[in-house]
């Protein structure tokens, strides 16, 4: 039996399928149970040699240049995580979001937004924002599930707005552009943020039975006194987001001048120890191995299910539908929201991509939009079970249960499909900013 035999197809599928499943449901790790089901596929569907293929293909995936700004963000993140950043953002961002209906559970969404400009990781977003807001909100009595519920949705944009490690994992695989990603996820981010904002004023409307007592009023000069807080992470934001707009750095070197400019940060508030540098610099080497190790598995099982002739073969099945464009990301939706039940996000887009690449191509279907429609779909998979990491996240910081949380967060993954319709709808959303940054810089 060889990759070329066409009536095998179905058999291919599903011995990849059963391994896969078998590995995944074993406990392995997603990247180890990738190569795995890859060398399997070498092994019964292929000539070559399967110990050498994997050794270059995981060798060129791991020595690429762009993937260098992968750890250099998440270790940028894993330092503002330490400082005072989320007590401060708090403090400036008060005075302003209390005056909005719904008060300071605005703050959840808006401090996810700043800190996801400096942050690419869902997850820091997450507990950097949370450690200060949860506190805060609770003391004031706003309702534990409004608590619960924005932040878990507002965190995800941690994903979208640039530095995002997932557009960064899937700029690889398609082989696009990491800053046309970056500055394409700038609008529908704040877009996104918009709606969750508007979801919490309509709760302040329709319920204003929950709402609790308005904060006192400390006068226009003590919310621009206040403000002061934030100067550090928007000199940031400039620094990372600035540079790669103005055309002076690329994505990777933006994520150098990102670090630089945390550590910098982090010694002028004083929470620079020695102790808080070698932690930062530890939790990003685990997180950047643990993504490293499931792309270089993603890139042999590429290689694996290329030579099977499985991507055409389903790319061909598909296409003989004839869906047309809106009808393939309708189906699209469907299939990752189920994917993310049981994958985290990262594991989801490079998983995939090797069959859904050929069929987005097909289809004529833009690259750059398709990335930042993939990262709203993936962040739906961030909070619905039973694999939903900012789920596990929010109960250790809360002691809810998964079934509590998730329902708290059910309004915001509503919000995400609606996002979907609208990048539909409006797709000039995602690809007007990179078409200007690209016509600025010729």
């Amino acid at each position: 039996m060889t990759g070329f035999d066409r009536d095998a197809t179905a058999l291919k599928i599903a011995v990849f399928l059963f391994v896969m499943f078998f590995l995944l449901g074993s406990g392995v790790w997603v990247g180890l149970a990738l190569m795995g089901v890859a060398y399997m596929g070498m092994i019964g569907f292929t000539p070559r040699n399967p110990g050498s293929s994997m050794a270059i293909t995981v060798w060129s995936s791991a020595s690429s240049w762009t993937l260098t700004s992968l750890p250099l963000f998440i270790w940028m993140g894993e330092i503002l995580y330490r400082t005072k950043l989320s007590e401060d953002m708090f403090k400036g961002l008060a005075p302003w979001l209390a005056r909005f209906p719904g008060g300071l559970l605005h703050t959840n969404v808006v401090g996810c937004t700043v800190f996801a400009a400096v942050s690419g990781s869902s997850a820091a977003t997450l507990m950097t924002v949370g450690k200060m807001s949860i506190p805060e909100l609770r003391k004031r009595g706003f309702p534990e599930y409004m608590v619960v519920g924005t932040l878990a949705g507002a965190a995800t944009l941690g994903l979208m707005i640039p530095p995002s490690l997932t557009l960064i994992v899937y700029g690889v695989s398609v082989q696009e552009s990491i800053t046309s990603l970056f500055m394409a996820g700038v609008i529908p981010g704040l877009v996104l943020a918009g709606l969750f904002m508007l979801y919490i004023a309509a709760w302040s409307f329709l319920r204003p039975s929950e709402r609790p007592a308005p904060e006192p009023k400390i006068g226009f000069r003590g919310a621009l006194r206040n403000s002061r807080l934030l100067l550090p992470v928007i000199v940031l934001i400039v620094l990372v987001i600035g540079s790669m707009y103005a055309g002076i750095a690329t994505a990777t070197e933006a994520s150098a001048f990102g670090v630089v400019g945390a550590l910098a940060l982090a010694s002028m508030q004083g929470s620079l120890s020695r102790t808080t540098f070698i932690a930062s610099l530890m939790a990003a080497a685990r997180t950047s191995a643990m993504i490293a190790l499931i792309l270089m598995g993603a890139s042999f099982l590429t290689l694996s299910m290329g030579f099977t002739g499985v991507p055409r073969a389903l790319a061909g099945w598909i296409k003989s539908f004839d869906l047309s464009p809106v009808a393939l990301i309708a189906a699209l939706t469907l299939f990752y929201i189920v994917i993310g039940m049981f994958l985290d996000g990262i594991s989801a887009v490079v998983l995939t991509m090797a069959i859904i690449d050929p069929m987005i191509r097909a289809a004529g279907i833009d690259l750059i939009w398709f990335g930042i429609f993939i990262v709203v779909v993936v962040e739906m998979a961030q909070i619905t079970p039973p694999v939903g990491f900012n789920l596990f996240v929010l109960q250790g910081m809360t002691r809810h249960s998964m079934n509590y949380i998730a329902r708290a967060a059910f309004p915001m993954f509503l919000i995400m499909v609606l996002m979907v319709v609208i990048l539909v709808a409006f797709p000039g959303l995602a690809t007007w900013l990179p078409s200007m940054v690209r016509q600025a810089q010729m």
